[in-house]
């Protein structure tokens, strides 16, 4: 029997016989595609999962670094933005971060004191300033002197800061009211935010007529303007300190190592620039 009596006995046409091998041919293809797929796939799974807690102040800065990052290291990287108080317990209490950057150095020594952090990576970051903001369209001026008169300039509005006892910007901002002698006429008007960001945006709302946020924060909020910046000297240094976790030390799947390299990476001028484009500045 001829090969070709062969093909027509078992498929009745030789072009259906063609469209199969081509039907499976197709379908080989489409296998080792979806293999390869699943392949680019376990390989980005592969890759360490870095975990940043960051100082909501911090929010677009790190967003740009972190993407920059991800970009020229085998890592991924996610990060979690609130007060620095709010952080710290959280990885008190267990949370599985691999970087803390606080916005002062009490909450970073809370987390130290608690052996929670790598001591010899906890080091100074950034440098901050503190400023009163007001809405954009609200050109009403007001200089912070000593004894200046921020209550009658408030009216019944409010001034919105973050919560004095436990967010580093509230602290920071009663601490430099009380050295300017404002606090006591001014503490009923206050409005407590979770986080600086809370309070920068309760401003660019129109909820409260004033607020004290950093300079970062201005700079990334065009609803609003900066009225004036509290001198230096009148509260404690802005500074914000980062440091490896114990439990990014802890880590076995490489993340130990991507956590030291994205410090290093904080360090560097390419993230100074960004940094420095977002109102901070780099200590190093």
């Amino acid at each position: 029997m001829t090969q070709d009596n062969l093909l027509n006995r078992v498929f009745p046409t030789r072009r259906r016989f063609l469209r199969w091998t081509g039907r499976v041919a197709l379908a080989g293809l489409l296998l080792g595609a979806g293999l390869g797929i699943m392949h680019q796939d376990a390989s980005a799974d592969d890759k360490p999962k870095l975990t940043i807690f960051g100082a909501a102040s911090l929010q677009n800065a790190l967003d740009e670094i972190n993407t920059a990052f991800a970009a020229s290291h085998p890592a991924t990287v996610t990060a979690s933005y609130a007060s620095s108080s709010v952080l710290a317990k959280q990885i008190e209490a267990g949370a599985a971060a691999d970087i803390f950057i606080s916005a002062d150095r009490d909450w970073m020594k809370y987390v130290a004191d608690k052996s929670l952090i790598r001591a010899d990576s906890n080091k100074d970051l950034l440098g901050n300033e503190l400023v009163l903001v007001g809405k954009a369209d609200d050109t009403a001026a007001f200089k912070l002197a000593p004894g200046a008169d921020l209550a009658g300039a408030l009216g019944s509005s409010h001034l919105a800061m973050g919560e004095v006892k436990s967010v580093p910007a509230g602290k920071y901002g009663k601490a430099a009211l009380e050295k300017l002698g404002i606090w006591d006429k001014v503490q009923s008007k206050v409005a407590g935010a979770e986080n600086v960001r809370a309070a920068l945006k309760l401003v660019a709302l129109g909820e409260a007529k004033y607020g004290i946020v950093y300079a970062s924060d201005a700079v990334v909020e065009k609803q609003v303007r900066v009225v004036n910046t509290f001198p230096e000297d009148s509260h404690p240094p802005i500074v914000y300190p980062a440091a490896i976790t114990k439990a990014a030390d802890a880590r076995t799947d490489g993340g130990a190592a991507q956590a030291q390299a994205y410090l290093d990476y904080l360090r560097s001028a390419d993230a100074a620039a960004v940094f420095r484009k977002y109102g901070f500045t780099p200590l190093n």
